[in-house]
């Protein structure tokens, strides 16, 4: 078989999307993945696979609303990162960062969930795949210019500070 070939034996890649959601104080949101599943107890940025015909970011709109009963604008999503296996069925997972959201995070699956410091983030197990976007996260909760007010936010006659 030629190298260009696509090989029988493996799957079509599956796309999964996630979030580094960010609150005001800095805090990234994580979320344990139910015991029953594969990878079950870990620690995981939330959102999940993408449906046919669906694009990534709606994706991840949609499975912040059905996991975290939280409303987010596709705008609001901000690439981030990607990780990639191999193997009989590759699996690409997508990060954004997102700092605006309507609704306070509440598990609609009954997993647990949790704010935490970008500093903890490298302390927790999670799934082989999120491990190397814990870097990528981090940079995005501790990014100054994601802390200030956006011209939209401000008073009018205000502009943002810029340092």
């Amino acid at each position: 078989m030629a190298a260009s070939e696509p090989r029988s034996d493996v799957l079509p890649s599956l796309l999964v999307v996630a979030a580094a959601l960010v609150d005001a104080r800095g805090r990234v949101l994580m979320q344990q993945r139910p015991r029953s599943r594969e990878h079950g107890g870990l620690w995981e940025f939330p959102g999940g696979k993408l449906e046919p015909g669906e694009g990534p970011v709606a994706a991840l709109v949609r499975e912040l609303r059905e996991e975290l009963a939280i409303a987010v604008l596709a705008p609001a999503c901000i690439p981030l990162a990607f990780a990639a296996t191999e193997g009989p069925r590759p699996i690409v997972l997508l990060l954004y960062g997102c700092r605006d959201w309507h609704g306070t995070p509440a598990s609609q699956e009954g997993a647990e969930i949790a704010w935490c410091d970008p500093d903890a983030l490298a302390g927790l197990a999670m799934p082989p795949l999120d491990v190397p976007l814990v870097a990528h996260a981090v940079r995005f909760a501790r990014a100054r210019e994601n802390l200030l007010p956006s011209a939209a936010a401000a008073p009018k006659g205000a502009s943002p500070r810029r340092p």
